[in-house]
């Protein structure tokens, strides 16, 4: 527990801070809704590729990840693609330009841009807020139940994990509301400047600690192997007996079938677009579509020191909290790693600066999801159907009623939930499955029209609630294809079922989006009108710059696991595998992107 004074003052200053650069910032994001919402796309790409690698810096995600590392070692690190994490890739290459190009404030608001406003428009726009509202709930319960419990360990007060989450989310809010974007991607890059800082301080301290040969002892053979074969093939029986259950109740026991999964699952939900949370916002806040382009890219770059962290965290726990786990039993509880960590291992003085900025881990996740939701309240419910002519004033005012609003749910779900990873399956495998199928269709298809895109995602979302309750024994990532399917033939069939859109609204949106794909009959109409327009030929190339991509990215994570363990033959392929696809990139990506 944190009772030092100097640890606690550290953390209300933190606090304070926070809270004064939202009302300081009160008066320029209460300008107008894009103001609010966007930061009047004025911020630097970098700027917003920080503040969007802090907000993927959760708590709640490094307590899951550390859990991952713990028991599946360095093949843990192809877990994150459950996500998964190499959308951000998607969009650096070629996603996040095609979204940058439509100019509009929220994902439901694009989707106009696509299908027009008429009825198939207008539903199809109402299913998009319907997810994206539910998606923010979901991850709002996802947060309430790490912070609650990381709190719990480490504040002095004695309250319950609910009681701190509340007061935490509260805090929060506070500065969302006053503050809009500004305030949101300030704290942001605050929050993680103290979380790099904490990071390379944990990862330094377990590289001191532990030798490669003490870890070497507490851990299975093949734990330090990022490659697999057929079957996971990692025997805890003699060290953590439970740990085998564990891997059971996951069912990654055959993990080539796991990752043709994830991999599978990933590309679709990648090829769909970033769904309409705080990650699409930051893209549509860019000043102009290549900027978008580097604010995605750099995210990865960003998301480097969580590593360090999130393997020293791992490497002390195996060590140090191996026996406390294995007395657990069957109710071992691998969320309260990070929490021995970093009240057993950190100095009076730099505690309060790395509760800081695991509070702040929290805080950036949740200010940039309370605000991503509030806007699609705002923009996509209030503005247009309840208020359309209603003065800026009003509808930034309407702004703070919905943050609240969004806030309260969120915490209602989270008193729901059961636990972080329950949460988290449902999210990434089941909630994702209803979003893919019609947000794949929209891009590379012409005759998909806005009755089949509603018909796909309502037919989708339904199916994910449901699952869990008619069948909820299934691992969730099994239900993605399911769900997949469900969605997709409901979208196809709503299609071929209604007429396809009007011709000007798909010459519009092909001429400014310039998508490849299936576009055939409208890239004809659109040449007869202008014969100097030229097709998008880009598929091959972008296919090509993903994989380098994918493979750049998953660098960046093996580099700072490698440091960790002292693995150098691991850390230096690494490295050269980094540079050289990092020229490749540059090559192939950055100098042929469009002005």
């Amino acid at each position: 527990m944190l009772t030092h004074p100097l640890d606690l003052g550290i953390i209300i200053a933190y606090l304070v801070v926070v809270v004064a650069i939202g009302f300081y910032y009160s008066r320029k994001a209460g300008q107008d809704m894009d103001s609010y919402f966007l930061g009047g796309k004025t911020l630097p790409w970098y700027v917003l590729g920080v503040a969007n690698a802090s907000s993927m810096f959760d708590i709640t995600g490094t307590m899951w990840l550390v859990y991952v590392l713990f028991v599946y070692g360095l093949k843990g690190v192809w877990l994150p693609w459950l996500w998964p994490t190499f959308n951000q890739v998607f969009l650096m290459i070629y996603l996040a330009v095609w979204i940058r190009r439509s100019n509009v404030l929220t994902g439901a608001e694009w989707i106009t841009t696509r299908f027009g406003a008429g009825r198939g428009g207008e539903l199809s726009r109402i299913s998009v807020v319907v997810f994206a509202l539910v998606s923010v709930i979901g991850f709002l319960g996802y947060a309430f139940q790490g912070i609650g419990k990381f709190a719990a360990a480490f504040l002095p007060w004695g309250y319950s994990p609910e009681t701190y989450a509340i007061v935490l989310m509260g805090i929060t809010t506070i500065y969302v509301i006053f503050g809009g974007m500004y305030s949101v991607v300030i704290t942001d890059l605050v929050q993680f400047t103290i979380l790099a800082i904490a990071s390379i301080f944990i990862g330094a301290i377990a590289i001191d600690k532990v030798s490669p040969e003490v870890l070497a002892a507490v851990v299975p053979d093949g734990w330090d192997n990022i490659f697999f074969g057929w079957k996971l093939n990692l025997d805890w029986g003699n060290l953590i007996p439970t740990v085998t259950d564990k891997i059971a109740a996951d069912g990654y026991e055959f993990f080539t079938i796991i990752f043709m999964m994830m991999l599978f699952k990933g590309v679709f939900i990648s090829m769909a677009g970033p769904a309409p949370n705080y990650d699409m916002q930051r893209v549509l806040a860019t000043r102009k579509p290549k900027e978008s382009a580097f604010m995605s890219g750099i995210v990865s770059i960003c998301l480097f020191p969580r590593w360090l962290m999130i393997t020293g965290i791992t490497v002390l726990g195996l060590v140090f909290y191996s026996d406390a786990l294995r007395a657990m039993g069957p109710d071992i509880d691998f969320e309260m790693i990070l929490p021995y960590v970093v009240r057993n291992f950190i100095p009076v003085g730099l505690l309060g600066l790395l509760m800081a900025g695991l509070l702040a881990a929290f805080m950036s996740t949740f200010d940039a999801t309370v605000n991503a939701g509030a806007s699609y309240i705002v923009n996509d419910i209030y503005k247009r159907y309840i208020n359309p002519k209603g003065s800026d004033k009003t509808f930034v005012l309407v702004s703070y009623i919905a943050s609240i609003l969004v806030v309260i749910i969120g915490i209602i779900a989270g008193l729901m939930s059961q636990s972080i990873n329950s949460v988290m399956q449902w999210i990434v495998s089941g909630l994702w499955g209803g979003y893919t199928a019609p947000n794949v269709l929209k891009w590379y298809w012409w005759r998909f029209n806005g009755y089949g895109y509603f018909w796909g995602m309502i037919s989708g979302i339904i199916a994910a609630l449901l699952f869990p309750i008619f069948l909820p024994d299934l691992m969730a990532l099994k239900t993605f294809p399911f769900i997949f399917l469900i969605s997709l033939a409901a979208a196809f069939i709503a299609s071929y079922a209604t007429a396809p859109e009007k011709d000007d609204i798909l010459k519009k949106f092909y001429t400014s989006v310039r998508p490849w794909g299936f576009w055939k009959p409208i890239h004809e109409k659109v040449v007869a009108e202008n014969p100097d327009f030229k097709k998008n030929n880009g598929f091959a190339r972008d296919m090509l710059n993903v994989a380098v991509g994918i493979v750049w990215q998953i660098t960046l994570v093996t580099i700072p696991v490698y440091l960790i363990i002292e693995n150098f033959k691991g850390l230096w392929i690494s490295i050269a595998v980094l540079i050289v696809t990092s020229v490749f990139l540059k090559y192939n990506w950055v100098n042929k992107l469009e002005n």
